[in-house]
């Protein structure tokens, strides 16, 4: 009687990992492979990261989940991240969402990066990243991915790693 409990127990862990994609496909959710325990090494600020990165190269950088009042992306795994030497607004300068950065909107135009989290296959995970990653605004993280520029200077990464610092 204990095989068809522990066979559903495992039928249930397998649905845990497992996602749907908008083409009701499932695919492998990216908290198992992208989000790291160990900090990636070599992380500059997002302003340096805009300057220094080359499309489809390497990169890692650290930011604050931030830069504008809504910084995750309905339904898809991306969301911004502003470098961290920019501080966001404080209580006392009347700003409810401090991770806008109302109070310093020039700064941010040169100091803030996508970043995009993708399935295992390549295709991006349609679901939210603050709930894959159990990260809300103004969290700092660290990610290592691959770099895509604009010719705008505009900076997105797909994630390969993602470490949140607490």
């Amino acid at each position: 009687m204990k095989f068809p409990v522990a066979l559903s127990s495992l039928g249930m862990a397998a649905l845990l990992l497992v996602g749907c994609n908008k083409d009701g496909a499932t695919a492998p959710v990216a908290k198992s492979y992208v989000l790291v325990e160990t900090e990636p090494q070599g992380a500059v600020g997002v302003g340096e990261a805009r300057k220094v990165a080359k499309d489809g190269g390497e990169i890692t950088l650290v930011g604050r989940i931030g830069g504008s009042e809504k910084p995750f992306v309905s339904g898809m795994a991306a969301f911004t991240i502003v470098d961290p030497k920019i501080a966001p607004c404080g209580p006392a300068e009347g700003c409810p969402t401090p991770w806008d950065y109302c109070c310093e909107p020039n700064a941010v135009k040169e100091n803030i990066a996508t970043i995009k989290i993708n399935d295992a296959s390549g295709k991006p995970v349609m679901s939210g990243a603050a709930e894959l990653l159990g990260v809300k605004e103004l969290a700092t993280v660290v990610v290592k991915g691959t770099a895509k520029t604009g010719d705008d200077g505009s900076l997105s990464v797909t994630a390969q790693q993602v470490f949140v610092r607490k």
